[in-house]
């Protein structure tokens, strides 16, 4: 029976390293989806804490908002949450970034000759 040589991959070692990105990857969804993040909109005059789920948790709005017109206060409304969700996104991706630094054994990608 022939022995794997070292130019070989095998396959113990790509089970390995696939089950370590699966769980980089399962720890990064759970600290991602407990994190919560401010999004804010006109200098802070809303502010919209969201989870990282996406889950509006709690709005605030400074009192002389409420002045406005209402087209006014919808617009800062809706560019608080997607502020808070550029922010998860952001976090997302940053995390992620990480799992792109795990090495691949030697000779994963390599392209047949």
């Amino acid at each position: 029976m022939n022995k794997p040589t070292n130019d070989k991959i095998g396959l113990n070692e790509i089970m390995k390293r696939a089950q370590e990105m699966q769980k980089k990857l399962s720890d990064i969804q759970k600290q991602v989806a407990e994190m919560e993040v401010t999004g804010q909109s006109g200098g802070g005059v809303v502010k919209i804490i969201l989870t990282g789920q996406h889950y509006a948790k709690k709005v605030t709005l400074d009192a002389n908002l409420m002045r406005e017109e209402k087209s006014i206060i919808e617009d800062l409304i809706a560019a608080a949450i997607n502020d808070g969700t550029d922010k998860i996104e952001r976090s997302l991706r940053d995390k992620m970034g990480g799992l792109a630094g795990m090495k691949l054994p030697e000779g994963l990608g390599d392209l047949p000759k």
